[in-house]
């Protein structure tokens, strides 16, 4: 009697725990099948650890490149020729006698002759500390481009300096420059696939909706920008940009160069997505109803694709932040006093900086890292663009 009530009380617990598993699955089911697609995409992409890491460290990029005046301790253009070429600086918490202290410090630093090679050799002063002060006042700026002020996130006092990651070969800070340089090479992107987007959505989008005639003629144009090999493309327009014209139309020069090489991916993407959409039931029902071109490409092409969409731009802007920092480093895109990753790299083309000098190559792990979140973020996002897909 004990065996068989005990196996009746197994057998029912275990018919409860299936009933609460298939209701609680059929239940998440129902949501999936009325949630959007959107919803099924973030869904998925919250599973993605990578996606999710590198998302949260463009964020904190862009956090940076909004706050940069704020958050670098000098601006671009100051430098101290009695500093060039200084190693960068450490931060300490404990000092000669081995006492703690709760805000770090750095030492001061004096130059000197290397007794074999005669070389200027930075060395910490040891009997000179400077504690690091937070939002101290320094050069000048607009916060946020809107409010005058002269408040910086952290400093030393006169006559300290600070030098997180070394000095370039006039003797400027080289963090504050990388800070100032990411709202060049990280916007200049931005604006670039958005002008792309742009013109990829016209012009793929009549290519792969009309077909025929039109479609060859624009894809045959489309070869032709692809024929071109990339480098002399980029000589050939830049040189037409002018000298020695300010830095904001220099800026704006640069993104409509890599605008007009890169917006043919993009429309060769809407083209074949159009070319797959548009035979599907709901678009001929809508052709059939005598719905207007222009409202089948607005209301059911266009929802259709903004996935796919999305996954192309967040792949192509790796692509463009590359092409920003190869034509600044080869002194084809911005040029000093104005900076970005690939103006700092500038000093990078010489052998003998990048032997003596190791710090003058920080810029391009940023440029690596940066370039490798948006490809880990696009991969999970391509992963997450077919929720129904297990």
């Amino acid at each position: 009697m004990k065996r068989s009530s005990l196996l009746k009380k197994i057998f029912h617990s275990l018919k409860t725990h299936s009933k609460r598993n298939a209701t609680g699955a059929s239940e998440e089911n129902t949501q999936d099948y009325y949630a959007s697609q959107w919803s099924l995409m973030w869904k998925k992409l919250k599973k993605h650890r990578l996606a999710r890491f590198s998302l949260l460290c463009l964020i904190v990029f862009y956090i940076i490149v909004l706050f940069a005046n704020f958050i670098a301790p000098q601006d671009a253009t100051e430098y101290d020729s009695d500093y060039a070429n200084a190693p960068p600086m450490q931060l300490h918490f404990f000092d000669e006698e081995g006492n703690f202290h709760l805000r770090p410090f750095v030492y001061g630093i004096e130059s000197t002759r290397h007794p074999e090679t005669y070389r200027k050799v930075f060395v910490e002063d040891r009997e000179v500390k400077y504690p690091v002060q937070f939002f101290t006042e320094g050069s000048e700026y607009k916060f946020l481009g809107l409010f005058p002020t002269n408040i910086h996130l952290f400093g030393v006092e006169d006559p300290g300096e600070i030098f997180i990651l070394g000095t370039d070969g006039m003797g400027r800070d080289l963090f504050s420059r990388i800070v100032l340089g990411s709202q060049v090479s990280l916007s200049i992107p931005l604006v670039g696939v958005a002008i792309s987007l742009i013109i990829g959505l016209i012009i793929g989008g009549i290519s792969g909706y009309f077909g025929g005639w039109t479609d060859a003629i624009i894809q045959r144009i489309i070869e032709i920008f692809r024929s071109f090999p990339t480098l002399p493309l980029w000589m050939a327009l830049s040189a037409a940009i002018p000298a020695g014209i300010e830095v904001v139309k220099m800026y704006f020069y640069i993104v409509i160069i890599i605008s007009f090489i890169e917006w043919t991916g993009l429309a060769r993407v809407v083209r074949g997505q159009f070319m797959s959409l548009k035979k599907e039931e709901f678009v001929l029902a809508a052709k059939i109803a005598g719905v207007s071109t222009g409202k089948i490409i607005r209301k059911h092409l266009m929802p259709g694709i903004m996935s796919y969409l999305v996954v192309s731009i967040t792949l192509a802007i790796p692509g463009m932040i590359l092409a920003e920092t190869a034509m600044s480093f080869l002194g084809l895109g911005i040029r000093s006093p104005a900076t970005s990753w690939g103006v700092l790299l500038q000093e990078a083309q010489q052998i003998e900086n990048v032997a003596l000098y190791p710090w003058k190559l920080i810029p391009l792990f940023f440029v690596i890292f940066s370039v490798l979140c948006f490809n880990f973020f696009g991969d999970g996002l391509r992963d997450a663009s077919d929720p129904y897909k297990k």
